[in-house]
């Protein structure tokens, strides 16, 4: 089953006719069914009417003989109410303590799903995020099928600008609009709502490609090395001390690498995410070689058992022949420390740039090769379609998304539970 079918499902909605259809027949057998019951009961029904009398004058007798007993009886009713008194005063202490049990239990049960509904699921923080996308792409989705009343070249046309417009890329939007318009001849589409699940159908399979993800982290058995690379001011520090905490939380030891040493802030800022969820961060003098800070740090890793090791590093785009240098040099003491690594090279992107994070991410592609993107903002924007774009053009996948400003607000991305974030409520 293709990710769409587990998405949204096969099964399509009954034709108006069917239901119509169907309809009409049940309202003929209720017809047909009904005078016939109603006749063979018009008979049995004064026998009962007749019963039902005869009983309530011997209820009512009986009522009157009840009244005229309890009159006669009245100090027996005394003595019940007296004896009655101390047992609903005085509770024995036993059964005192086994009522605010009862009472204590039954409060938590009431109070347990409010509990519960704090803590957001994955698909509701997905749900979260992807908000503002998913309500700029359907207005204008719904705004576009309702301005046209026919398939023709005006349509296709119109429709591959309003995907530009939703940031899911040049090429995505071209290759989508030629499908589309096979897909018309295919079927003798004539009229837009036709081809309205079709969009949403073949968006999925763009992102799907074969069903070929390579979503998952690289962890190893021993040290695990990321690199985290991109531009200044796209969350990149922040999601690596937001990592930083979500890996201790799962009980690994973790260790951070300030390695962006010509920019104090950037410093600054990994050091007082490491004092906050209390993980180690490496350091050195100010202007340092960042390559010689990346040695110290791989070897205090190695030599302290670490599970984890994150390296910050710069993001100087605008000056590439420099950063490539810096990049490719760092490269070179790790593998020197641990052959294989790193295991990882992470780029960090705003998706609020929107198309200018497919640049981005071109240009960094150019650099050093890269394993993943971690996907910053996402809950500010409604640009989300940038994933289509950077999955179509770049082939890197999406690997760490950040939801919003929580500390608990990062994750490991998953494609389903994005494209149904994205796309769900459009069909």
């Amino acid at each position: 089953m293709g990710l769409f079918d587990r998405l949204f499902g096969k099964k399509e909605e009954p034709k108006i006719e069917e239901v119509v259809k169907e309809a009409l027949e049940n309202l003929d057998l209720f017809e047909d069914t009904e005078p016939a019951l109603t006749e063979a009961e018009e008979i049995p029904q004064e026998e009962a009417e007749v019963e039902i009398v005869e009983q309530a004058e011997l209820q009512e007798e009986e009522n009157q003989e009840t009244v005229e007993e309890s009159q006669d009886s009245e100090p027996v009713v005394e003595v019940q109410q007296v004896e009655e008194l101390p047992n609903s005063e005085e509770v024995p202490e036993e059964e005192n303590t086994e009522l605010l049990e009862t009472v204590e239990e039954n409060s938590s049960e009431v109070l347990e799903p409010e509990r519960s509904q704090e803590e957001e699921t994955v698909q509701e923080k997905y749900d979260r995020s992807l908000k503002k996308t998913r309500t700029g792409f359907g207005a204008r989705l719904n705004a576009f099928f309702a301005n046209f009343r026919s398939v023709d070249e005006e349509f296709f046309e119109e429709l591959e600008e309003l995907l530009i417009m939703s940031d899911v890329g040049v090429q995505v939007a071209s290759n989508l609009t030629e499908e589309l318009r096979y897909e018309a001849k295919l079927e003798n589409a004539k009229k837009p709502d036709a081809l309205r699940r079709v969009i949403i159908e073949k968006l999925v399979e763009l992102y799907e490609k074969d069903g070929n993800y390579d979503e998952s982290i690289h962890f190893q058995e021993g040290l695990t090395v990321m690199l985290f690379v991109g531009v200044n001011g796209v969350g990149k520090t922040t999601s690596i001390g937001k990592l930083a905490h979500r890996y201790k939380q799962a009980g690994k030891k973790v260790m951070l690498v300030a390695a962006d040493t010509f920019r104090a802030g950037a410093v600054a800022q990994l050091a007082e995410w490491g004092r906050r969820v209390d993980v180690p961060v490496v350091t050195g003098p100010e202007k340092a070689d960042p390559a010689s800070v990346v040695f110290d740090g791989m070897e205090r890793a190695v030599a302290e058992g670490i599970d984890i090791l994150m390296i910050d590093t710069a993001g100087r785009l605008q000056n590439k022949d420099n950063l490539m240098a810096e990049l490719e040099k760092i490269g070179r003491i790790i593998k020197r420390v641990v052959p294989e690594a790193p295991h990882e090279t992470f780029l960090a992107l705003d998706a609020s740039t929107g198309q200018n994070a497919l640049v981005q991410a071109k240009e960094f592609s150019k650099i050093t090769p890269l394993t993943g993107i971690v996907l910053t903002k996402i809950d500010g924007t409604a640009r989300g379609g940038v994933v289509l774009a950077i999955r179509e053009e770049l082939n890197i996948p999406v690997k760490l998304i950040g939801f919003g400003e929580k500390i608990d607000d990062i994750g490991e991305f998953n494609s389903e539970n994005f494209m149904k974030g994205l796309l769900e409520g459009l069909i």
